[in-house]
């Protein structure tokens, strides 16, 4: 056996460590001529390696593999319209922290050989309670956009909530979904666009119309903003110039008049239009974008079906505050009278167990989804759901949860 050389074992690893991006010492990164006074515990053994990305979904351990490879994958203006929260983007990165703030009490000794992770939303029976949340322009990361996502929705049987923003017809997704989907409204200033909205997602046998009701505003999109800029297409041929040109191409607006509209962000939204909605309509209605106890409240007593607890994925106000923190306040003030659902941030199967625990109905998953789609297609969302399922499965057996009935606020803490 050949003799150890310890002085260039020592600077073998000490380059090692300072290569690696996720490792820091002393606030600065390690140099092999510094010799640290303590080493990091635990050590980072296995930092990703952004010059080694997976070359097929299966190879993901994880949903974050996808993302660097969507990143490459799709043109960057595109790519920076999906990454972008707003402002200083703190709501964007407290949806993921704040899970770090609560902590799961498992308990043991309890018989989870078999456990059902099934939930019903009005009155339909669900095998999982991850849903693909909506998100607009699909076809924006991969040429098959929804249809791609609604192939995959159908082979892992989740259910489907399409935008209306959405770059292919609610016609032709819930075709390609072969099962009911949910419609997300984006209502305009107008009533008769939203109306008109309304009428064709219901002829095309929606369930369930989602009104959103945190776009009243402009927003600046600041990662949006700089990824454009290094992105050589020119925009104008593909998009029509304004967002009402934009809004045109977009296939759930055919042959409805948008004319006399400036803009499409519905700051005129109120209860009476919520209530002018339900009586517009025989399917349920969900608000999406309630953050609150006071409007958790005011939306039963308007006879709202449900609620989205949701910030729009970091993307509606810089509010610093994250879904998982404001979810209790809104399940407290429904007192079990509407099912309510949560979004943004959810990328574990511990973050899903944790907003089940705190009273969510379901949870909707939005970034990771077109993060597989980017890279791989339908093949790649497949994979992110296969991915986040499992956990979730883990996650409940590892607590000791046998069915979703099962978990309750007692099975979380705060850190």
């Amino acid at each position: 056996m050949p003799a150890i050389n310890r002085c260039a074992s020592r600077r073998r690893f000490l380059r090692f460590l300072a290569g690696s991006t996720l490792l820091a010492w002393a606030g600065g990164a390690v140099s092999a001529h510094e010799t640290p006074s303590r080493l990091p515990d635990p050590m980072v053994w296995a930092p990703r390696d952004m010059g080694e990305l997976i070359k097929g979904p299966m190879e993901a351990i994880n949903v974050f593999d996808f993302e660097p490879v969507a990143y490459r994958n799709v043109p960057p203006a595109h790519f920076g319209y999906m990454a972008s929260g707003i402002d200083d983007e703190v709501t964007l990165r407290e949806n993921r922290e704040a899970f770090n703030r609560l902590v799961l009490r498992p308990r043991r000794l309890v018989d989870v050989t078999t456990v059902d992770p099934g939930v019903e939303l009005f009155g339909v029976k669900w095998e999982t309670p991850i849903i693909i949340a909506p998100t607009g322009g699909n076809r924006a990361f991969h040429d098959e956009g929804e249809l791609a996502v609604a192939r995959a929705a159908k082979a892992r049987r989740h259910l489907q909530i399409l935008s209306t923003a959405a770059s292919t017809s609610v016609e032709d997704v819930m075709r390609e979904r072969g099962a009911p989907i949910w419609f997300q409204l984006y209502a305009s200033p107008s009533w008769d666009v939203a109306n008109a909205l309304v009428k064709r997602a219901e002829a095309a046998g929606c369930p369930v119309v989602a009104l959103t009701v945190d776009r009243v505003a402009g927003r600046n999109q600041e990662t949006f903003s700089r990824l454009r800029r290094v992105d050589r297409r020119v925009c104008a041929d593909c998009h029509e110039p304004g967002i009402v040109g934009r809004t045109r191409t977009r296939p759930n607006y055919e042959g409805i008049d948008l004319s006399g509209l400036k803009s499409m962000v519905s700051s005129n939204l109120t209860w009476e239009f919520v209530r002018r909605l339900r009586d517009a309509t025989r399917m349920k209605v969900v608000l999406k974008g309630i953050l609150t106890a006071e409007d958790a409240k005011l939306a039963v007593e308007n006879g709202v079906d449900g609620l989205i607890v949701s910030n729009h994925g970091g993307r509606g106000e810089d509010s610093g505050g994250a879904t998982i923190d404001a979810l209790p306040e809104v399940v407290q003030a429904v007192s079990g009278r509407i099912p309510v659902l949560v979004d943004s941030g959810f990328r574990r199967g511990t973050d899903v167990l944790k907003g089940l625990a705190l009273g969510a109905a379901g949870v909707c998953i939005g970034r990771p989804y077109l993060w597989g789609l980017g890279a791989f297609g339908q093949a790649g969302v497949e994979r992110v759901l296969e991915l986040m399922r499992g956990e979730f499965e883990v996650a409940m057996r590892q607590c000791g949860v046998r069915s979703v009935k099962e978990l309750s606020p007692a099975f979380v803490r705060k850190a």
